[in-house]
């Protein structure tokens, strides 16, 4: 069995939970929470052990297990560090930590250590995002010249936030969401499928703002909207945009020299890849409304989940695959370098305020090796 233990049993730990019930071949052992009455809650809904505290959670899972992080974002970098001291290897929610500095800091530590260090999200190793990237590696649909890349949420402050709760009972953390900022807490979902096809991010040009003044009395709330226009190592013009005040809109579509390959839900592991094909007709020029669906020749990829809340995810694909290159002593695809690029870059979007202009990664990574099934 592959070992897993698991800090910090808030909102987003039942999914992972619910997904690791899709994977057998992994045994969360143990989770911790510094809230007692939810790490009680979350212990015996999903009948896991509570351990005392974060020393024992290391103790148990070091050399061969995988600490998931599911903390605050705030606290990140120190459970981070706390669990690479102690010899863990680490799956960090996004993002690695809230600042630049902070994760090339724990970058550091865990390569000097021989230790995995990855991050969230999970999708880019999901079936939508690995036949968009083998559709655009194969060159059968045309060379991309631009992405429109969406990720806007609808106007969230009116939404009915109290009502929000996991599986287990734990209340969804708006408060939390609206001081971390909808681009760190999102735009990793196309962003790293982005770096997966296009490598290393080699230019940011970005905008950020706090547009709406009432969330729910929250203060200190970061920026609720921003966009980006992206040049990549090898690939097109992309602009990336996050809000929680447009209309949902979680499409991604690739323009090529021939028509648009198009994925509509982000959040979706199964979500169809399709292509229109651009075309004349009579005097004008349009993409057919009819798309070609694009599929993988594997009949087996990974499993998938039904739609729980705003997502169809498998959150433990992740894990799954870092826990899989421990055993066989292999570099994660969403560990190390790529880790390390996916949250400066996203930190430079989220920091860029209204004044914009250029900032120049420190930071690179190579294109992500494809999944087994994908090749």
């Amino acid at each position: 069995m592959k070992r897993v233990a698991i800090v910090g049993c808030g909102f987003v730990a039942d999914l992972y939970m619910r997904s690791f019930a899709a994977h057998p071949e992994i045994e969360v052992v143990s989770c911790y929470d510094r809230d007692e009455a939810r790490l009680e809650a979350f212990s015996k809904y999903w009948n896991v052990t509570a351990a005392a505290d974060l020393e024992t959670v290391f103790t148990e899972i070091a050399d061969t297990g995988l600490i998931l992080n599911l903390t605050n974002p705030r606290s990140h970098y120190d459970v981070n560090k706390g669990a690479l001291e102690a010899g863990c290897h680490v799956f960090c929610e996004k993002p690695l930590a809230m600042s630049h500095e902070d994760a090339q800091s724990l970058h550091a530590i865990a390569r000097a250590s021989g230790l995995q260090l990855g991050s969230a999200p999970s999708s880019v190793l999901g079936e939508a995002a690995q036949t968009l990237a083998k559709a655009v590696r194969s060159g059968d649909y045309g060379t991309p010249r631009l992405v429109y890349a969406e990720l806007d949420d609808g106007f969230i402050p009116q939404a009915p936030l109290e009502d929000w709760k996991s599986e287990s009972g734990a209340p969804w953390p708006y408060v939390d969401e609206f001081q971390i900022g909808c681009t760190l807490e999102h735009a990793g979902y196309y962003l790293s499928w982005l770096i997966a096809m296009f490598g290393a991010v080699t230019r940011v040009n970005a905008v950020s703002a706090d547009i709406l003044p009432d969330k729910r009395d929250v203060a200190d709330a970061a920026p609720d909207f921003s966009v980006a226009v992206l040049e990549f190592q090898d690939g097109p013009l992309v602009r990336l945009s996050c809000s929680i005040a447009a209309p949902h809109d979680h499409r991604m579509r690739v323009v090529t020299d021939r028509g648009v390959l198009a994925v509509k839900k982000a959040w979706d592991n199964a979500a169809p890849v399709k292509f229109y094909k651009r075309m004349r007709l009579r005097r004008r020029l349009l993409e057919s409304p009819l798309a070609k669906r694009i599929r993988l020749t594997a009949k087996e990829t990974h499993p998938k989940l039904p739609r729980k809340g705003a997502a169809a995810m498998n959150f433990a694909l992740g894990p799954a695959e870092m826990l899989e290159a421990i055993g066989t002593n292999q570099d994660s695809r969403i560990g190390g370098d790529f880790a390390l690029h996916l949250t400066e870059v996203t930190l430079a979007i989220q920091n860029a305020g209204l004044g914009g202009g250029a900032y120049l990664p420190k930071s690179t990574c190579a294109k992500m090796e494809p999944m087994p099934w994908a090749h």
